[in-house]
């Protein structure tokens, strides 16, 4: 076995909270043989998977359409896949917007088919799915760079010294891991100079950030239509990607971008030209979704807020570190070097908490403890029974303590 899957291979074995089947869910509560716990490790942000108005409106597209429109998008596209686009090409304020089913295909078919044998420079702490993307563009002849996470100094000098064209900067929005939310304007202006394009993967920003407002809920912003409008950016130079597998709760992803490249995407990416498309449910669900958010979704917003707040408060001020510096709803919390992950993660399960391990190499080594997500679906009180628990972990030295760090306001 590989040394770098040794720590998984190990969770797979002997921990509980990898690969688990669940039998039955109740709100945010699901049941595992015969426990019952909390579940933080869901990214239904907004709560949409149990929301009722969405769940009824699936029934009538599926007699509409019947239950998955197999076409090829190459061939053609139920009516609901153009209203989709024009609904969020308004939300997110761009020139255009191209569906697709998933993230992952959107990374592994349209990153070679935009870059050809140019220059890719990713961020270091960028998804893997981003990676497997630009190394699959690489094996096609296009040329890597990693620059680290944060460093605009490094950044510049990769793209200064970019000489294969065209040059494409990639990165996260929301970080899915630290939750950190990137000061896009300084990446935007950067590759704005030196005449690239940012492609930014907000999976975990898209329906929880949004268009700052003197008359908003959150600090999250309004509208949920993530990080460029966020930032109060443009799309000028910019291309990004979201999804709706988080707070959408459904099988779908879009990039926003210019027509004039969504029609070269037509003809150039293959996992548009020949990839099966979304369910109709999750169609049907985005579509819902977008009313609920139109009606409720400031609402829920800052209700997820004021829950990630309380969370991270309690956190802070028990002196545990966590990477999370910007109160979204992602918050890891690492633990101490000397304490073993299987060992914690029982822990929280015996007191009914269900969250998402970080084990290495999916984190650095000094990074290794597990995260916490929060949705609209959460209650005070589960907030409230999760932080008794991280009291006793921390009293007994479980959680790594704090380092000194700069926060930033979302």
């Amino acid at each position: 076995m590989p040394a770098q899957t040794h720590d998984i291979e190990d969770l797979r074995v002997n921990s509980r909270m990898y690969d688990a089947v669940i039998e039955e869910i109740d709100g945010r509560r699901i049941r595992i043989g015969q426990d019952w716990l909390v579940d933080w490790a869901s990214c239904n942000y907004l709560g949409f998977d149990l929301d009722t108005e969405i769940i009824e409106a699936v029934e009538p597209q599926l007699r509409r359409w019947g239950t998955h429109p197999s076409w090829s998008r190459m061939l053609g596209s139920p009516q609901i896949y153009p209203q989709l686009e024009e609904r969020l090409t308004e939300l997110l304020g761009a020139e255009d917007v191209l569906l697709l089913p998933t993230i992952s295909q959107i990374h592994l078919g349209v990153i070679p088919a935009l870059i050809g044998r140019g220059t890719l420079i990713m961020e270091s702490r960028a998804h893997r799915t981003i990676y497997d993307g630009c190394v699959f563009a690489r094996g096609q002849g296009a040329t890597m760079k990693r620059f680290r996470s944060g460093d605009l100094e490094e950044l510049e000098r990769l793209l200064k010294e970019a000489t294969a064209r065209p040059v494409m900067v990639c990165m996260d929005g929301v970080n899915s891991m630290t939750g950190d939310i990137p000061d896009l304007t300084k990446y935007a202006a950067l590759c704005r100079e030196h005449d690239a394009v940012l492609y930014v993967d907000d999976a975990h920003g898209m329906g929880v950030i949004g268009e700052r407002s003197p008359i908003e809920s959150s600090p999250y912003g309004m509208r949920g239509n993530a990080i460029v409008k966020h930032a109060g950016e443009s799309y000028d130079n910019v291309i990004l990607v979201g999804g709706f597998s988080k707070a959408y709760s459904s099988l779908l992803a879009f990039l926003a971008l210019p027509t004039a490249a969504k029609n070269k995407l037509k003809v150039d990416a293959p996992t548009y030209l020949y990839s099966g498309p979304s369910p109709v449910a999750s169609l049907a669900t985005v579509m819902a979704g977008l009313d609920v958010n139109d009606k409720r979704g400031d609402e829920l917003r800052g209700h997820l807020y004021r829950l990630t707040a309380k969370l991270l408060s309690h956190v802070r001020g028990m002196g545990v570190h966590t990477l999370n510096v910007h109160d979204t709803p992602v918050v890891e919390i690492p633990i101490s070097p000397e304490h073993d992950l299987i060992a914690v993660s029982e822990r929280l399960w015996r007191a009914g908490q269900y969250v998402t391990l970080a084990p290495y190499p999916g984190v650095p080594r000094d990074e290794i403890g597990f995260r916490v997500q929060l949705t609209a679906a959460h209650t005070e009180q589960h907030v409230d029974d999760l932080n008794a628990v991280l009291t006793e972990l921390a009293r007994d030295g479980a959680l790594r303590p704090a380092v000194p760090q700069q926060r930033r306001p979302a």
